[in-house]
């Protein structure tokens, strides 16, 4: 069963994902277009910081996220800059024989725990309140903005499939636009990794969450 499956119309949601261009698309067989984009969280790393590199763990699970996508249909392949995001899908790019693209709107939240010292609270808001922003952070809708433009790019192109490797907070967002009762807990529920597979056909969009 989906995560959530939702029938979005040219308006609801349209100023962050745009359902609109990829109205009525049609492959090369006259069929509409079904674009699925697989959204993955990274693997467990050393830490929060940009150069923060995988563990010890975190390298052998890239290792069966390599066996676990070898059987998907994957056409490009985009990621975060941090370290962790590109050690995480480094050998499945390696043995599929395909180049990763580096994007920095799939980064993680801007948060500096030295200036938001209850971060974990401060995380809990702003999934209430997208507008919340102190000194050091980047609120939720800006932080939405971000990985929304990577998504509409690719609803955009004429990609069917592709896989973006991001970070727990950015995929918390994105969900959270399509269904405001995903949050704080479902964020602190993710796994590393995990992976969430974006249908789109049409005006219809849904997300299923396909990592065991």
């Amino acid at each position: 069963m989906p995560f959530f499956s939702s029938a979005l119309g040219p308006i609801v949601f349209h100023f962050i994902i745009n359902l609109n261009r990829s109205k009525h698309k049609k492959t090369n067989e006259g069929e509409i277009m079904e674009q699925n984009i697989y959204i993955i969280r990274h693997c467990k790393a050393e830490g929060q910081y940009p150069d923060a590199a995988l563990t010890e763990e975190g390298n052998g699970q890239t290792r069966e996220l390599a066996e676990f996508l070898k059987d998907i249909q994957v056409d490009r392949i985009i990621s975060s800059p941090f370290l962790r995001a590109k050690e995480t899908i480094k050998p499945f790019a390696q043995k599929a024989g395909m180049e990763v693209e580096i994007d920095s709107r799939l980064a993680e939240r801007h948060l500096d725990p030295s200036i938001v010292p209850d971060w974990l609270e401060w995380m809990r808001n702003s999934f209430t309140d997208l507008n919340l922003r102190d000194a050091g952070s980047e609120s939720g809708y800006e932080a939405t903005r971000r990985i929304a433009g990577v998504i509409n790019d690719i609803i955009a192109s004429d990609v069917e499939n592709t896989v973006v490797v991001t970070h727990g907070g950015m995929i918390t967002m994105l969900m959270h636009q399509y269904d405001e009762s995903i949050g704080f807990e479902q964020w602190k529920n993710l796994s590393n990794p995990d992976v969430y597979a974006m249908k789109i056909t049409d005006d219809h969009v849904s997300f299923n969450r396909i990592w065991k």
